[in-house]
C-alpha cells in the first residue's frame, strides 16, 4: 500500500494531465485521515464521470458538480503558496474557500428548477453567490495555472461592466452587476459554457483512459518496443524517443506528461549515444510537444474544436492525421540528420534484443486503443461512447492481465493478483481526477472570456481593429495570430490558450480570408490556432516542457527551449500550409466555411497518398534546409533550392495560382519531386565515391 500512496503523490508524473500540472506541488499529508479524505474525493469524481457517461445528467447539473469536485481538490490538495509550511495539513482559510467555492458552484444544481422558472429575474442571493463563485475561481486558477488567465478574465469582466466608457471603436452599452453575474454564472454562456461542458463530457473520460493505460504499463511498453526496434541504429535512442513519444502522445494529450514519462528513460540514453545534454533534452521536448497533435486524443483542445465547430470528433481526427504524421516523420528525419552530422552510432546493448518477444509482451495494450478507434471510425459512435467502451475494456484487462501472465508462465494464480489489478484501477482513477483539476479550472475561467464576447459583441469590433492593423493582409493577420498564441501560451495551458485565441481571432481570420478571396474551412483556422498554442510549450522563456526536459538532461532550460523550438520550426510550416491548402486536412472543397456539413472529404486512396507524400517531401526538404544536411552536407545553394521545393509540394494550389508555367497541381508536385530527387541523386553519387562525406566527426556510442 505504501507504494500505491507514493505513486499517487507523484501525480505530476502521470500521463493524461494538462501540461501545467507539473509546476503545481501537492500537499503531502502527515494525517492518514486527510490523505484518504482527498483520495476518496478524487475517486468519487472519476466514478461520477463514468456514471454520467452511461446515465446522462442535465447539462447544467453535470457541469456544476464537475466544477465542485475540481474546487474541492484545489483547496485540499494544492497549497496557497509553495514557500510556506502548509504542505502537510489543510489550513483554516482553505477550509473556508472549500466550503464557499463548492457551495457556490453547486448553487445552479441545487436551485436548478427555481432558476428555470424565473429566467433573467435574478435575486440578490443569485448575484451574491455568483460573485463568490467568480472570486473563488480566480484563486483556484492562480494556484493551478498562475495568474495570467485570471487577469485576462478580470479584464474582460471590467470591459463588460465599463463598456460605455471605452474608446468609441470598442465601446458598448455596458452591463450591470446583475446582468453580468447572471450571464456569467447562471446561464450556459459563461463559466458553465461550452469549454467546461467539453471538460465534463469528453476530456475527463479521455484523461482517465490515458491514466488507466499508463497505470496498466502501456507507457513503458511503448518505450521498450521503440528501443528494441531502433536502439541499435544510428542515433537510435533519439529515434526511439520520437516513436515512444508519438505512441504515448496518442493517449496522453499532454506535452509535459509526455516529456517526463518518456524522457526520464530516453534522455540519459541519448546522452549515452553521444548527443549533448541540450540536444537530447530538445529532441525530447520537440517529440513530447508534438504528442498533442496525434490522434485520437490530441490534447483537450481538440474536443473543444469539435464542439465549437459543431462537427464530429471523428472528422477532427481525420483532418489532423496527415499533419500529425508528417510532423513526427520530419522530426524523425531531423534526428537522423543530426546523427549523421555528429557521426553517432547506435547502442550495442540494443543490437541483440528479442524484438518479437518484446513486441508480443504487451500487444494486449493495443486492444483498448483498437476498441477506441473502431468505435469512433467504424461504428461512428460518439467520443463519449468510444472512451467509455475503451475504459470498460481497460478495467477488465487490468484485472486479468497479471493472472493470465502467471497462468501461461505456469505460476500459481491467487486472488491477490486480481486485487492488485483492482488497486491499479483505483489509483489510476484518483490520478486522473487530480490531473483533471487544471483542465476543469482553466475551462471554467476561459468561459468568462467566451461569455464576455457573447455579451458585448466584441468579436465584430475586434475584426475591424485587426483588419485595420493588418491592412487587409491575410498573411499578416496569420502572423499576428501566431505570435499572440505563442505569447499567451507562455502563461496558459494549451486548452485555455486555444479557447482565448480562437474566440477572439478565428472569426476575424475567416472574415479577412473571405475578403481576400480564400474559402477557408473553419477547421483549418481553428487548427492553425491550436498548433501555435501547442508550440508555446517549448517557447522560451516560459516553455514548461523545456523546463521538464532540461531538469532530466541537466541542461539550461532556456537553451533547451531554444533548441527545441528550432527543431519545431518545421511544425510552424504546417499551419500556414494547411490554411492555404485544405487538402492537407483531407478536405476536397467546402461550400460554406462555417458549416461542417458542406465539407467534401477526400476518399480517393491514390490522392491521399499523393498529398501525404508531397507533405512529407516538403517537410523533409524544409528540415534539410534548416539542418544543412541531406545525404551529406548541403551547400547554401542546395539549402535555398530545398526551401524552394516546399511550396511546390505543400501548397501546389497556390503555386498553380501564381506561377503561369505550372498548369496544374499535379505539375507542381512533379516539379517538386523531380528537384528533390535530383539533389538526392547528386549527393548520393558524390558521397558514394567518398563515403566519409556521409558522416560528421565520429563518436563511438557507449555500451
Amino acid at each position: 500500500m505504501q507504494d500505491e500512496v507514493k505513486r499517487d503523490k507523484e501525480v505530476g508524473k502521470e500521463v493524461g494531465q494538462d501540461e501545467q500540472v507539473l509546476e503545481v506541488k501537492t500537499r503531502e499529508f502527515t494525517s492518514k485521515k486527510l490523505f484518504w479524505f482527498t483520495t476518496l474525493i478524487a475517486f468519487a469524481w472519476s466514478v461520477f464521470q463514468l456514471y454520467i457517461a452511461y446515465f446522462p445528467l442535465n447539462t447544467v447539473m453535470a457541469r456544476s458538480i464537475h466544477l465542485a469536485f475540481a474546487l474541492a481538490l484545489v483547496f485540499t490538495v494544492f497549497p496557497f503558496s509553495y514557500d510556506k509550511k502548509a504542505h502537510t495539513y489543510i489550513p483554516w482559510y482553505d477550509w473556508i474557500l472549500l466550503i464557499l467555492g463548492v457551495g457556490a458552484v453547486l448553487y445552479p444544481f441545487v436551485e436548478f428548477y427555481s432558476l428555470a422558472q424565473r429566467p433573467g429575474d435574478y435575486l440578490l442571493r443569485d448575484i451574491v453567490v455568483a460573485i463568490i463563485a467568480v472570486i473563488v475561481l480566480f484563486e483556484a486558477g492562480r494556484r493551478m495555472i498562475g495568474p495570467a488567465l485570471g487577469i485576462i478574465g478580470f479584464i474582460f469582466l471590467l470591459y463588460c461592466y465599463f463598456g460605455q466608457y471605452m474608446p468609441d471603436i470598442i465601446a458598448h452599452r455596458g452591463a450591470s452587476i446583475s446582468k453580468l453575474a447572471g450571464h456569467m454564472f447562471l446561464t450556459t454562456e459563461g463559466i458553465f459554457g461550452v469549454p467546461l461542458g467539453v471538460s465534463v463530457s469528453f476530456i475527463y473520460l479521455f484523461v482517465l483512459f490515458g491514466a488507466l493505460l499508463e497505470r496498466a504499463g502501456a507507457g513503458q511498453y511503448f518505450i521498450n518496443v521503440a528501443f528494441a526496434f531502433l536502439g541499435k541504429y544510428r542515433g537510435g535512442p533519439a529515434k526511439a524517443s520520437i516513436i515512444a513519444s508519438g505512441l504515448t502522445g496518442m493517449v496522453s494529450g499532454s506535452s509535459t506528461a509526455n516529456v517526463v514519462t518518456v524522457g526520464t528513460f530516453t534522455i540519459p540514453l541519448m546522452k549515452k549515444a553521444g548527443l549533448s545534454s541540450t540536444k537530447a533534452g530538445a529532441i525530447e521536448v520537440a517529440a513530447g510537444v508534438n504528442g498533442q497533435l496525434m490522434p485520437p486524443i490530441m490534447g483537450a483542445a481538440a474536443f473543444i474544436i469539435a464542439e465549437f465547430l459543431g462537427m464530429s470528433y471523428t472528422h477532427v481526427m481525420m483532418a489532423a492525421v496527415i499533419p500529425a504524421f508528417v510532423c513526427y516523420a520530419s522530426l524523425f528525419f531531423i534526428v537522423h540528420l543530426e546523427s549523421c552530422k555528429l557521426g553517432l552510432k547506435g547502442l550495442e546493448s540494443e543490437a541483440n534484443r528479442a524484438k518479437m518477444k518484446i513486441l508480443l509482451s504487451g500487444v494486449h495494450y493495443l486492444i483498448p486503443i483498437v476498441v477506441l478507434l473502431y468505435t469512433l471510425l467504424v461504428a461512428k459512435e460518439s467520443p463519449i461512447s468510444a472512451a467509455f467502451n475503451s475504459i470498460i475494456v481497460l478495467f477488465i484487462m487490468m484485472i486479468v492481465q497479471d493472472p493470465i501472465k502467471k497462468y501461461f508462465a505456469k505460476e500459481k494464480v491467487s486472488k491477490d493478483d486480481f486485487v492488485r489489478g483492482i488497486c491499479d484501477i483505483f489509483w489510476a482513477m484518483v490520478a486522473a481526477a487530480k490531473n483533471m483539476v487544471t483542465v476543469a479550472v482553466a475551462t471554467a475561467l476561459a468561459g468568462l472570456i467566451v461569455g464576455s464576447i457573447s455579451l458585448t459583441g466584441v468579436g465584430q469590433v475586434l475584426a475591424e481593429v485587426v483588419e485595420a492593423l493588418a491592412g487587409n493582409n491575410i498573411l499578416l493577420i496569420l502572423f499576428l495570430t501566431a505570435i499572440m498564441s505563442l505569447i499567451l501560451g507562455m502563461g496558459l495551458p494549451t486548452t485555455a490558450n486555444y479557447i482565448v485565441v480562437s474566440s477572439l481571432v478565428a472569426p476575424v481570420i475567416m472574415i479577412l480570408a473571405a475578403k481576400n478571396g480564400f474559402l477557408i474551412p473553419a477547421i483549418a483556422v481553428h487548427l492553425f490556432v491550436f498548433y501555435f498554442g501547442i508550440l508555446a510549450d517549448d517557447t522560451p522563456p516560459v516553455g514548461i516542457a523545456a523546463y521538464a526536459a532540461a531538469g532530466i538532461a541537466k541542461a539550461n532550460p532556456v537553451i533547451v527551449g531554444l533548441q527545441g523550438f528550432f527543431y519545431d520550426l518545421r511544425t510552424t510550416l504546417l499551419p500556414f500550409s494547411f490554411f492555404f491548402n485544405s487538402k492537407l486536412l483531407l478536405i476536397e472543397k467546402v461550400v460554406d466555411p462555417n458549416d461542417p456539413k458542406t465539407i467534401e472529404w477526400i476518399s480517393n486512396p491514390a490522392e491521399i497518398a499523393l498529398i501525404l507524400t508531397g507533405a512529407a517531401v516538403g517537410m523533409f526538404a524544409f528540415s534539410s534546409a534548416l539542418q544543412g544536411w541531406f545525404i551529406t552536407k548541403c551547400s547554401w545553394l542546395e539549402r535555398a533550392i530545398m526551401l524552394a521545393i516546399v511550396p511546390f509540394v505543400m501548397v501546389p494550389n497556390m503555386v498553380m495560382k501564381y506561377c503561369d508555367f505550372v498548369t496544374s497541381e499535379y505539375a507542381s508536385y512533379a516539379i517538386g519531386f523531380a528537384i528533390y530527387a535530383a539533389i538526392f541523386a547528386k549527393q548520393w553519387i558524390i558521397s558514394s565515391k567518398n563515403p566519409s562525406l556521409r558522416s560528421g566527426t565520429p563518436k563511438a556510442a557507449k555500451a
